[in-house]
């Protein structure tokens, strides 16, 4: 026996006598691989932290759009992280969770807007909807999000091509699931920000349908809203920098009661539209009414003090309980009612085309 025989010899003994395995140089290799791989991707799972000087002075809309344009990217990133480790080490004790999390940082790279990450997310929720092991009530949450997306994609449409793909996903969803309540409360959304007799038609078959209780209690309520169309809207404040509002005394001229809140994304989202049209249209007869669904009477007093938005606005502190959201049964925003020159009112979606509108109301 060599040398190195009688050396290989004595370790083997040694591995047998402490009762363990003999392990191969490539077994340890492939374990310490696996281990430096998946502490990499717990590291790339952490979302990157909002810069510090946000927490003293607000973000612009361009700085926070920026931001999650890179939280996009980066979450994409840590799920073909995720990918690669359940790929390279498919019996790990942690693959299964890898799957999970390739899926659940796809879902957030595309809710942040990276379009490379939408075909990922299709696929992999396809799959995941014909696994038998999984649920219903997942199947279900895996769809309605896909409904929801292929509706956002519309919003370059304008509000009623998203509501009509919505509606369209609605269906599909109650076809296959018809006693889940989330169909339902998609067309309840989609009777919200619709007009006329459409919105009233879709509104009452919730109420005379399958649709679980409180959907129908919405539907309800949408249906009394409806009824104030044509009507006087009596609203009558202290705006929260001392101006009196009375909506009785604007008569001849055309006023939008704006329903929202300095923490609502779409209420911001809109903010470039209104100020649009009401610096155009203001000269000719155009006044806006906010009605703001805040807590915090400071957070709303900096936000449009920064961003000069110049008409009154109303508070309470209530929140979603305001005096006037109960008043009127506003359960989302933003929602932008329109009221012409005698009073009434006339419009309860002005986020749609809200300049024209505004031109032909005061045209009468």
């Amino acid at each position: 026996m060599t040398m190195k025989s009688h050396l290989l010899m004595s370790l083997l003994v040694a591995a047998l006598a402490a009762g363990g395995p003999v392990k191969s140089l490539a077994a340890d290799t492939t374990a310490d691989e696996a281990e430096a791989a998946w502490k990499t991707l717990q590291k790339a799972l952490r979302p990157p932290a909002p810069p510090a000087e946000w927490q003293t002075n607000s973000p612009s809309p361009e700085e926070i759009e920026k931001f999650q344009q890179r939280q996009g990217k980066l979450a994409f990133e840590s799920a073909e992280k995720a990918k690669d480790f359940y790929t390279r080490f498919p019996s790990h004790p942690k693959a299964a969770e890898a799957r999970k999390k390739e899926q659940e940082m796809t879902t957030i790279a595309v809710r942040l807007g990276n379009t490379n990450a939408e075909a990922r997310l299709a696929a992999l929720e396809a799959d995941r909807v014909k696994d038998p092991s999984v649920g219903e009530e997942e199947r279900v949450d895996i769809r309605a999000r896909a409904v929801q997306r292929a509706a956002m994609k519309k919003r370059s449409e304008g509000v009623p091509a998203v509501m009509a793909e919505l509606e369209k996903g609605a269906r599909e969803l109650q076809k296959e699931f018809p006693k889940r309540p989330e169909s339902y409360q998609m067309l309840l959304e989609v009777a919200s920000n619709g007009e006329g007799d459409r919105t009233r038609k879709l509104a009452q078959e919730i109420v005379d349908g399958a649709a679980p209780e409180e959907v129908k209690a919405g539907a309800r309520a949408l249906l009394k809203k409806l009824d104030a169309l044509g009507k006087p809207l009596a609203i009558k404040f202290t705006a929260v920098d001392g101006r009196e509002v009375d909506l009785s005394k604007l008569n001849g001229r055309v006023v939008l009661v704006d329903f929202w809140a300095t923490w609502c994304g779409p209420c911001l989202a809109e903010l470039p539209n209104v100020r649009a049209a009401y610096e155009k249209l203001h000269p000719k007869g155009f006044d806006i009414v906010g009605i703001s669904f805040d807590q915090e009477k400071a957070a709303l007093e900096k936000f449009v003090a920064r961003e000069k938005v110049t008409w009154p606005q109303y508070f309470d502190g209530g929140g979603w309980q305001n005096q006037f959201g109960r008043q009127f049964g506003i359960n989302s925003i933003p929602a932008m009612w329109l009221v012409d020159k005698k009073g009434a009112l006339r419009d309860m979606n002005g986020r749609d085309d809200l300049e024209k509108k505004v031109e032909k109301l005061l045209a009468e």
